[in-house]
C-alpha cells in the first residue's frame, strides 16, 4: 500500500522528530573504522538537522560509546575492543559527534553523564544520547523524550543502515510510530532494505520530500 494513502503510515510533519544515528568521527568514512559512504551523506544530514531546526522540531543524536575493555558492547565488537582496537572511546576526539552535523554553540559530548542513561543538551530541543546496542530504543530513555514532546513520526538518518538505524526502525515500529527512512542521508541503503524496511511501513524518502514536508506544515 502506499503510505501517503494509509492513513496509518502517512507522516505528521508538525509532529516529527529527527533522529541521526551514530554519526561520530571514528564512524566517518575516511578514519581507521570508518562506515563507507558515511561522510558522502553527510551534507544531506546537515540539510536535515537545519530543516528541522528551522520549523522547531526536537532532534536526538543518538551515540555509541564503547569502553576500551569491551565491556557492554555488542558482542560483535568485544573481541576487537578487548585487543585494542580503538572506537568510540569515552571522552576521545573520535566519539564526538561530527560537527558539521550540530547547532551553533554545541558543547563536547559529557561522557559520564551520557554513559548514565542522561540525554545530553545540544540545543533547544536538541539532546545527544547514548545507546548500548544497535537500537535506538534498547535501555535508552528515547521513547520517553518523545513523548514528552509529543512527537508520532521519527525521521531516521545516519550510519549505517544495515545494522543501528535498520534496528531503530524496528523497534519505532513496535512502538507505533509514523517512519521516514531518509533515503540519501543514512550510509549503505540498498535495495533489499528499502523494499523490506517498506514492508513494516516506513515512508523511504529523499532529503528534499521532507524538508518540503516540515517548509508545507
Amino acid at each position: 500500500m502506499n503510505p501517503f494513502t494509509d492513513p496509518h503510515l502517512t507522516p505528521h510533519w508538525a509532529t516529527s522528530a529527527l533522529l541521526t544515528i551514530d554519526v561520530q568521527r571514528d564512524f566517518l568514512s575516511e578514519s581507521p573504522y570508518g562506515i563507507p559512504g558515511t561522510t558522502e551523506v553527510l551534507p544531506q544530514m546537515v540539510r536535515l538537522a537545519e530543516a528541522f531546526r528551522a520549523a522547531g522540531r526536537p532532534i536526538v543524536h543518538l551515540i555509541r560509546l564503547y569502553d576500551p575493555s569491551g565491556e557492554d558492547a555488542d558482542l560483535v565488537r568485544r573481541t576487537p575492543l578487548s585487543q585494542g582496537a580503538k572506537i568510540v572511546l569515552p571522552g576521545s576526539e573520535g566519539s564526538e559527534i561530527a560537527g558539521e552535523l550540530l547547532p551553533p554553540g554545541a558543547p563536547p559530548l559529557k561522557a559520564d553523564l551520557l554513559l548514565s542513561g542522561e540525554p545530553q543538551t545540544l540545543g533547544e530541543r536538541e539532546v545527544a544520547l547514548f545507546k548500548p546496542r544497535w537500537g535506538g530504543f534498547y535501555r535508552t530513555r528515547l521513547d520517553e523524550l518523545l513523548r514528552g514532546w509529543d512527537v508520532d513520526t521519527l525521521v531516521v538518518a545516519g550510519c549505517n543502515f544495515p545494522n543501528c538505524p535498520r534496528a531503530t526502525l524496528v523497534e519505532a515500529s513496535e512502538r507505533d510510530y509514523r517512519l521516514v527512512l531518509a533515503d540519501d542521508a543514512t550510509s549503505r541503503v540498498h535495495d533489499v532494505g528499502r523494499t523490506e524496511v517498506a514492508g513494516i511501513g516506513v515512508n523511504v524518502l529523499p532529503v528534499q520530500t521532507i524538508t518540503d514536508g516540515l517548509t508545507a506544515a
